[in-house]
C-alpha cells in the first residue's frame, strides 16, 4: 500500500476512553502513555482512532477543559487521518439541561434542572465556561455507534431500545430532542441514560446484551457509566484494567477515575474474556 493510501479501517487502532468527569490532567497523561497525545496533550495518533464514551464533566475540576480538550483532538486527528468520536453520556444531558431550563423541575422530582445537576457533581465554573460553541458541538453528538463490530455506548442499560428500533433510529430520536428542547422529552430520555447494571445478571444479561447488539448492530457492547470498582467489589487503586463480563458480549471501562481510579485509554478488541 502506498504511503498516500488510508488503512483500512479494521487495520487502524482503535482506542477507548470511559468516563473522565472533568480530570483532564490524568486523560492527557493516560493517552500520552498510550502514544495518542505528546505531553501537552496534542495527537500524536495518526490515522489512529479514538472514541469517548460520555461524561466529560462534573465532579471533577476542569470539566470544560476536556471537552475542550476532546473537540481539538477531533481536529488534529482528522487532519492526520485519524478519528476522535464521542458518544453521549448521561451527564451530558445533566449539563445541558441545566444551561437550556435550570429553573425547570425534573418530574416527578421537584428539584429544578440546575439543583439535579448539582447534586451530581456539577461544578459552578464549568457553567461559566460553557459556551455556544461547546454546547453545539456536544449537541451534535451520538449516543450510540457501532466501529468495527464494536458497540460504543455510555450506559450499560438494554433503554437505547426504548429511543428507536435501530442504531439510525436511536441517534436520530436523541438529535431531535436536542435540537426541540423540550424539557418534557428531555427528561424523559435523559431518564433511560441514568439505568445501569442491565448486562451483570448472569443468567438474564447476556440475552439482554443480544439483544441490544441484535437492534442495534456489533458484536460487542462497550460502556462506561458503571465504575468498575463498584460493579466488582474492589478498591479503586486494584483496578487494573477493563472488565469483561455477559460471556464476553460486554466489556466496561470505566475504571472510576473520580473516586481514585485509573483513567483507562483500552485498545480494542480487548482480547481478555471473563
Amino acid at each position: 500500500m502506498s504511503s498516500d493510501q488510508a488503512a483500512p479501517p479494521e487495520e487502524r487502532s482503535l482506542h477507548v476512553v470511559g468516563d473522565v468527569h472533568g480530570h483532564r490532567d490524568p486523560l492527557v497523561a493516560a493517552l500520552a502513555v498510550a502514544g495518542l497525545t505528546d505531553e501537552a496533550g496534542d495527537w500524536t495518533g495518526g490515522d489512529g482512532r479514538l472514541w469517548f464514551l460520555g461524561d466529560f464533566t462534573d465532579r471533577g475540576p476542569d470539566g470544560v477543559g476536556v471537552i475542550e480538550l476532546v473537540m481539538r483532538l477531533a481536529e488534529q486527528a482528522a487532519a492526520a487521518g485519524g478519528e476522535v468520536g464521542a458518544v453521549l453520556g448521561n451527564h451530558e444531558f445533566l449539563l445541558l439541561g441545566a444551561h437550556h431550563f435550570p429553573d425547570e423541575p425534573v418530574a416527578p422530582n421537584p428539584r429544578t434542572y440546575e439543583e439535579l445537576w448539582q447534586l451530581n457533581g456539577g461544578r459552578a465554573e464549568d457553567m461559566e465556561r460553557l459556551t455556544d460553541e461547546h454546547v453545539d458541538w456536544l449537541s451534535g453528538l451520538p449516543v450510540a455507534a457501532v466501529v468495527d463490530d464494536h458497540l460504543l455506548v455510555h450506559s450499560d442499560t438494554t433503554a437505547y431500545l426504548e429511543l428507536g428500533d435501530s442504531l439510525a433510529e436511536v441517534n436520530a430520536e436523541v438529535s431531535r430532542v436536542l435540537a426541540e428542547r423540550s424539557p418534557e422529552y428531555w427528561t424523559d430520555r435523559m431518564r433511560l441514560l441514568f439505568r445501569r447494571g442491565e448486562f451483570l445478571d448472569p443468567e438474564d444479561g447476556p440475552e439482554a446484551a443480544d439483544r441490544v447488539l441484535g437492534q442495534l448492530g456489533g458484536r460487542r457492547i462497550v460502556h462506561g457509566h458503571s465504575p468498575i470498582p463498584v460493579v466488582r467489589g474492589v478498591d479503586p487503586w486494584n483496578v487494573e484494567g477493563p472488565y469483561v463480563y455477559a460471556g464476553g458480549r460486554v466489556v466496561d471501562v470505566d475504571g472510576g477515575l473520580f473516586f481514585g481510579g485509573p483513567c483507562l485509554v483500552v485498545p480494542l478488541p480487548f482480547a481478555e474474556v471473563d
